[in-house]
């Protein structure tokens, strides 16, 4: 049986290519990163951790936050701007209309994930966001469940609101001169243009997406493996790589999630890939309320005392296992060690070229 078929395979058939075509534009974070790539240094291509301790004995719900296709271009252009005020948004949206009593009235907590692809590997900004389906009274005398067991909060409502928060972000952001304006952007340096854009943005329908609570911390612990360790695509999803292309399987969601099959020019490929490699130290995964990193022991314990659960163990104090001592697969010499599974790290801005359409 063939080996199957690997991104970094593609990496390493097309580097000069791909080098002749964009190495004068590449940054030395982006040639190392392409070269840890190409010598199968790639823990971005599959890592989660998943903190079972972390999730309560209540349903849950997928929340998924999208930017219109109108804000791509910059966010490609301003990624750790633009995908902050994503997370910024998107969180004191769900935050604020929790605590509203006419909605649920409590204190939620959540996790986010930034994700910036397509299934083809376009840009698209997306944050998918795995929330309890209630939270802590503001008094914290009681847990608190949604009133409506189809749905966690109306898709509309949020939208709205969200819309209207990352304009309100975004407005700031232009107002201080944050933003980069380059290539096609540069008529967005004038007002009067990027006025007719802000009031484009304010009329349009923003997709958010919310999904019904569902399934039990087991399930739920299933259902966002699925999120946290995914990059634009994965090994499995490669058919071929023949002639100069590479043909990969998507899924249209516009035509019922129908299987179809894309091939590009391989060096196209690694250009869409390397579009989602996020800028240094950016977190993509992120956790808001009573998740919140300062308080989130104390918060849990809590929600455990109110729902009236089992005290889950302190994986602090619990003895860890002995980590297993593997050879790399590719080489034959490097030493993996395997502590656990860690999320996609190591990501780097990408120059300007690199937004040019090429499909």
């Amino acid at each position: 049986m063939e080996p199957r078929l690997e991104v970094a395979e593609v990496f390493r058939r097309y580097e000069q290519e791909f080098l002749s075509r964009w190495g004068d534009t590449l940054s030395s974070h982006q040639r190392k990163a392409f070269r840890d790539i190409c010598a199968c240094r790639t823990a971005a291509l599959g890592a989660r951790l998943q903190q079972a301790h972390e999730l309560l004995p209540v349903p849950y719900s997928h929340v998924t936050f999208t930017l219109p296709h109108q804000l791509c271009l910059l966010a490609l252009q301003n990624p750790r701007l633009v995908y902050g005020m994503l997370f910024q948004a998107a969180s004191q949206t769900l935050l604020a209309l929790a605590a509203d009593p006419r909605r649920i009235g409590a204190q939620i907590g959540f996790l986010a994930v930034l994700h910036t692809w397509d299934q083809q590997m376009r840009p698209h900004p997306h944050l998918h966001c795995l929330v309890p389906a209630g939270g802590i009274a503001p008094d914290h005398s009681r847990w608190i469940r949604t009133r409506h067991p189809r749905f966690f909060l109306p898709g509309k409502v949020l939208a709205k609101m969200f819309r209207g928060k990352f304009l309100a972000l975004l407005s700031r952001a232009y107002r201080r001169n944050k933003l980069r304006l380059c290539g096609a952007l540069t008529a967005w340096k004038k007002p009067a243009t990027f006025d007719r854009l802000f009031r484009q943005l304010k009329r349009l329908d923003w997709v958010v997406d919310a999904k019904a609570p569902f399934g039990s911390p087991e399930h739920v612990l299933k259902y966002l493996a699925r999120y946290t360790h995914r990059v634009a695509i994965s090994n499995g999803r490669l058919i071929e790589m023949q002639d100069g292309q590479v043909t990969f399987r998507w899924r249209d969601s516009a035509n019922g999630n129908q299987q179809k099959l894309l091939t590009l020019d391989a060096v196209e490929f690694i250009r869409r890939f390397l579009l989602h490699i996020l800028p240094p130290g950016f977190v993509k995964i992120r956790h808001f309320g009573f998740l919140a990193h300062p308080h989130r022991r104390s918060a849990l314990l809590l929600c455990r005392k109110l729902l009236r659960a089992p005290t889950s163990p302190n994986p602090r104090t619990d003895v860890q296992p002995k980590p297993v001592v593997h050879r790399c697969p590719r080489c034959g010499i490097g030493t993996l060690c395997f502590l656990g599974w860690i999320p996609a790290g190591n990501v780097i801005d990408v120059s300007l070229p690199f937004f040019v359409d090429s499909s």
